[in-house]
């Protein structure tokens, strides 16, 4: 799941743009054909922040092996249910982070 996000242009765009609070970011989209979109984005909150860190070190190509802990830990505050290290469906984990990046806005 987050190997997949990582590889999402549009949310790769929004959370390099949400480090500047008060930025209004035009989101586009070609493949849907859909009118462009105005985003204005808030002071990032720590899940977006911890998700915006762990994109870009899953950019950095000298980078070795990515941990995603402290985005792990941010999720767990949100999702109490991933803090015992017990197997989850991926989809759960991909709904709390998703969601919990839109709380934050």
């Amino acid at each position: 799941v987050l190997q997949n996000l990582s590889q999402t242009p549009v949310l790769r765009e929004l959370l390099k743009e949400a480090k500047m609070p008060g930025t209004t970011v035009k989101i586009e989209s070609p493949e849907l054909c859909m009118e462009p979109q105005l985003v204005k984005l808030d002071q990032p909150g720590p899940l977006t922040l911890a998700m915006h860190q762990f994109v870009t070190e899953m950019q950095e190509t000298k980078k070795g092996v990515v941990t995603p802990k402290e985005l792990f830990a941010q999720v767990c505050k949100k999702a109490i249910r991933f803090k015992g290290y017990q197997q989850q469906d991926s989809h759960e984990l991909l709904r709390y982070l998703l969601d919990g990046m839109r709380t934050e806005e």
